[in-house]
Formats: structure tokens, sequence, C-alpha cells
């Protein structure tokens, strides 16, 4: 009789499976290292020592990673509504006009402090309500998800560079961007918080968005597990004949459950504008609401797991940076090709282990995969 298909305890299921992929994607990433002639123990070496082995590193490492943390969140809340948001690029770059406008008024009227939540909310708004149409046509039209999204991307790229081009840019200026926002558009450094524990930072762009990251990332906690909206958004993603049966509105949750992934991935872009850059210019996102579909999917749409997920991307950008560096047979298209081993792994393949250790589990021990021994029964 074969081993029952049966579910893993939560540490193993969160745990031990994204661990063993990650192992996996770097055991393969060594393979290609070595092809090109580069020992890959050293590389990894470099890899970590890139990202955490100095100050300049670990703030580098963590100003990727909040921008992958909105995102990810933005990607999980909308699995657990069983619905597949792919457009956080194009949410993230109509937030990010959102944000331009505000801090072009109010940056030279405003401190910093009254400025950022204004951008805040400019965000969160812009970037829902560039998710409701997809949503809307989902719920109403019965319109894919996936489809309608991708196409806003498309679609808000070509509105950003309208924005610049004919809108937003300064006269007399030849490149498309804002002007550069003042003091009150400029958001303070955390740097100085890695510098109390005596490591010494020249100059890194991670700012107090990383804190406002791990705000939402609890309070997507609470949301999604700690709410009536959360519990019917999981039901909804779970089985949506149940939740019809149960009352729940498709359309409602549909609709809700965008908004609030939309608002996620529009905040995404306070990071970069104006936490770094202090203008908006094309192609800020840089690709980040498509890292955040791995990082959702690797910290399997928990906050807890998303945020460890995003560092470990922040990780792959910053310690990647200075492998290209240390070993040139490494380049840039080589760290794209480990970044991608590790989104394989840990989303395309993340059930090619998990049957073998379902069975491991269920025969070890069958009652911490909720499987009770039959009694005088052979197996």
């Amino acid at each position: 009789m074969s081993t029952p298909y049966a579910k893993l305890p939560g540490w193993a299921d969160y745990g031990l499976i994204p661990v063993i992929n990650l192992f996996v994607a770097f055991v393969v990433a060594g393979f290609v290292v070595m092809l090109v002639g580069e020992n890959p123990l050293r590389a990894a070496a470099i890899l970590v020592e890139g990202a955490f082995g100095r100050g300049q590193g670990i703030a580098f490492t963590l100003y990727y990673a909040t921008t992958f943390i909105f995102s990810g969140l933005s990607v999980a809340v909308a699995v657990h509504c069983g619905l597949f948001n792919i457009g956080g690029e194009g949410q993230g770059y109509i937030a990010g006009l959102g944000i331009g406008v505000v801090c072009l008024a109010f940056d030279s009227v405003l401190p910093w402090w009254l400025t950022f939540p204004l951008a805040i909310i400019a965000a969160a708004a812009m970037g829902a309500l560039w998710a409701l149409i997809p949503a809307y046509l989902q719920a109403k039209r019965g319109s894919h998800i996936v489809i309608t999204t991708i196409m806003f991307n498309f679609i808000a790229a070509s509105v950003m560079v309208y924005m610049l081009v004919d809108v937003l840019k300064p006269a007399g200026s030849m490149a498309p961007q804002t002007r550069n926002f003042l003091e009150g558009g400029q958001l303070p450094k955390l740097n100085w918080i890695i510098e109390l524990f005596g490591a010494k930072i020249r100059s890194a762009p991670l700012n107090v968005t990383f804190l406002l990251a791990l705000v939402m990332a609890f309070l997507v906690w609470l949301l999604i597990w700690r709410t009536k909206l959360g519990y019917e958004m999981r039901t909804y993603g779970h089985s949506p004949k149940a939740a019809r049966y149960a009352g729940i509105s498709e359309t409602r949750i549909i609709i809700i459950a965008m908004l609030i992934s939309g608002a996620l991935a529009g905040m995404m872009a306070l990071n970069p504008v104006m936490g770094d850059q202090h203008n908006v210019a094309l192609d800020f996102v840089s690709g980040a609401g498509f890292v955040g579909i791995a990082v959702a999917l690797m910290g399997r749409s928990h906050p807890v797991g998303i945020v460890l997920a995003a560092i470990l991307f922040g990780m792959l950008y910053q310690g990647g940076a200075e492998l290209a560096f240390e070993m040139p047979a490494i380049s840039r298209d080589m760290i794209v090709i480990i970044q991608g081993l590790v989104i394989l792994f840990a989303g395309a393949l993340e059930h090619m282990f998990r049957p073998h250790i379902q069975a491991l589990f269920a025969s070890i021990s069958p009652r911490t995969v909720g499987i009770e021994a039959v009694k005088g029964k052979g197996a």
C-alpha cells in the first residue's frame, strides 16, 4: 500500500521545504559557476560577504529587500483570495506618478514627516485604482486577472513615458524625469542604526520606508489571519463554491482583495522615489513587481516568510553586484541566471520534493502529518 498524501507540519511546510529548494538552487548555480572556470565555494563566500560582510553591504541589501517586501505582500494578498496579480510593475509605476505629484507640490512647504504620509496615501490610492479595473473585469466580466494585469503593465509604462516627457519634465531638461525633490520630499536614512553596531557606511539608500514595509507585513498578517475579511478572502481562495454557499459576495471579495494588493504594490514606489532617487524617472521599478512573485512563492505567502525571502533576494542583488566585480568571468547575466534558478526551484518546482518529504514524514511519524495509525492492519 502506498504512503498516504498528507499535510506537513507547519515548520516543515514553511521552513524545511523552502530551505531544501534554496539549497538545490544554489547547488545547481554552483555547477553553472564551475562551467565558467570559477570556484563555486569562493563565489558563494563573495556573495555572502558582499551582502552582509560590511555595513555598506547590509544597508544596500535591506534597501533592495524593502521594495521586495511590498511587492511580495502585494502578490500574497491576492494569492490568498485565489487571484494572481502580475500587475505589480504597472501599479508601482502609476503610484510613482502619484508620489511625484505630492512631492513636487509640497516639498518646498512641508517637512518630510508631513509629506511622507501624503505620499503613502497617494501611492496606495494610485496603486489600488490601477488594480481596480482588472479586478472589476475579473469579477463582473470573467476576464482573467493574469491577462488584464499584464496588459495594464504595458499601459502603465506608456502612461509613464507620456507623463514624464510631456507633463512633468522640467522645461529645458532632456532627461525624461521630474526635477529633484527638495528636502521636504526626501526620506531620512536609517544607516545610523547599522552604524550603532560599529559598522561604517559611506553612503547607502536604506531609509525609513524599510520600517513602513515591516509595519505593512504585520498589518497583512492581522488582515489575513485575524479579521473576518481575511477569513472571507482565504475561504474564497480555497473554494469559491464554498464561499458563495456561505453568502460571501464574489464581486466584493475580488475587488477588495485586488484593491489591497494594488495599494501594497503602489507603496513599493516610495522606496526608490523618495528614499533614493528623489525624483520620478523611467524604469524606477526595475522589475521589482515580478521579483515579488518569487518572493511570495518562496515565503509561502506568509508575511514572515516574505520578509525573509525579500532579504534573500536583496542579498542576491547586492552580493551579486560584488560577485560580478570580484569575478569578472561571472557577468551580470550570470547573476540573473542564479536569481532565476532560485525563482525556478522556489516557485515553479516548489512541489518537486514535497511528495517525497510527505511520504517520509508519514512513514516515520504519522501523527505529525495528521494520520492516525490503524491498529491491527498491515501497511
